[in-house]
């Protein structure tokens, strides 16, 4: 398939816009926070505090990159509103989240708290606020009824969801369309959901997620433990992701006619990966063990998952362009160079500016 013209994030557009982005302390939402701050954004965060340790928010001093930086549990309607009384933005990047899926198995109704609900008080909150032009929702490349076909998902399937991180994304996706259609389609605010795939990227230190996992044990001189190395995963660059969700946000704001909800993946067209090869190739590229598979005979996690993004392509004339190897080389760059002391905020700075001068 031939590649496009890259459609990327406008400076243009986005500088002095007012921008509430939840989940900044998180991992894919510091990246989006400095992208966003570097472009001339206002950025007000709204975030529990960082849950991993280190976090990419303290590493890189997000908290100082942005405009406001505030500390609110989503789950909490009122606090939800009283952070935000009287403020006015222009767009909404909504990314808070309970992300990781045995998280979820351990503490079901927090996580459904969390996705569902948090959703619910933040769209409940931002009704009614004339200075708005578009709200987008993140949810999840796992939002779907997942029938293990091997069959990449196209925006139009089935929502469904068997574990309960799963089935939080696609309630949120329900609660979502209902406040779209209920009170901010008649006012004229788009309100869309963006259903990623699954990022790498430097910075990620949460638990339970491949790459950080390769990275605490070559750190460690320790070994990673896969438990299915022959499943396959949407691999896709931090980077990627979040122009993705910035392009289509701006769409959103400019044209009435976008689309509700897009998938965000890799370029159509591109080699499958497992999660064995990926890890191969992580942990070569940091010096470290090779990993070793240890099955879990009561996971319930999907052998084979897939996501169509070439509607995003079609729409918005927007791809991935850090293909899954690409993507694990720039990740591993990146832990190596801030393992050697370089700086957390330059070398996300730098891989920014790598990534703009793609063509």
């Amino acid at each position: 398939m031939e590649a496009l013209e890259m459609t990327r994030p406008n400076p243009a557009f986005w500088s002095g816009k007012r921008v509430l982005l939840t989940g900044h302390t998180g991992f894919k939402g510091s990246w989006a926070a400095m992208w966003l701050a570097r472009m001339g954004a206002q950025v007000t965060g709204l975030a529990l505090p960082p849950d991993q340790e280190p976090a990419l928010f303290d590493l890189a001093d997000v908290a100082h990159v942005v405009a406001s930086s505030r500390f609110v549990d989503l789950r909490d309607g009122e606090a939800v509103a009283r952070a935000l009384k009287g403020e006015a933005f222009d767009l909404v990047l909504h990314m808070a989240a309970q992300p990781i899926v045995r998280t979820s198995i351990e503490d079901p109704v927090a996580t459904f708290a969390a996705n569902v609900m948090g959703t619910a008080h933040l769209l409940q909150t931002l009704r009614g606020r004339a200075e708005l032009q578009a709200v987008l929702v993140v949810t999840s490349d796992k939002v779907y009824a997942n029938n293990e076909q091997g069959r990449a998902f196209q925006e139009g399937d089935a929502l469904g969801g068997k574990d309960p991180y799963s089935a939080s994304k696609a309630a949120a996706e329900i609660v979502t369309q209902s406040f779209a259609r209920s009170f901010f389609d008649k006012a004229g605010v788009p309100v869309a959901t963006a259903r990623g795939g699954n990022v790498i990227g430097g910075g990620d230190f949460s638990r339970d997620r491949l790459v950080s996992d390769i990275v605490r044990a070559g750190r460690s001189q320790g070994q990673t433990v896969l438990r299915h190395p022959e499943a396959t995963r949407p691999w896709q660059h931090v980077l990627d992701c979040v122009a993705g969700y910035l392009v289509y946000l701006e769409r959103l704001a400019t044209d009435p006619a976008a689309p509700r909800a897009l998938n965000f993946g890799p370029r159509p067209g591109g080699a499958e990966v497992t999660v064995g090869e990926l890890a191969t190739r992580a942990t070569a590229a940091l010096g470290a063990q090779p990993w070793r598979h240890e099955p879990d005979p009561n996971s319930i996690e999907a052998r084979s998952l897939g996501i169509d993004a070439s509607r995003a392509r079609q729409v918005l004339g927007f791809e991935s362009r850090l293909d899954a190897p690409v993507a694990v080389d720039w990740t591993m760059d990146w832990y190596r160079a801030q393992a050697e002391g370089g700086d957390a905020l330059n070398l996300v700075r730098d891989q920014i500016t790598r990534y703009e001068s793609l063509r």
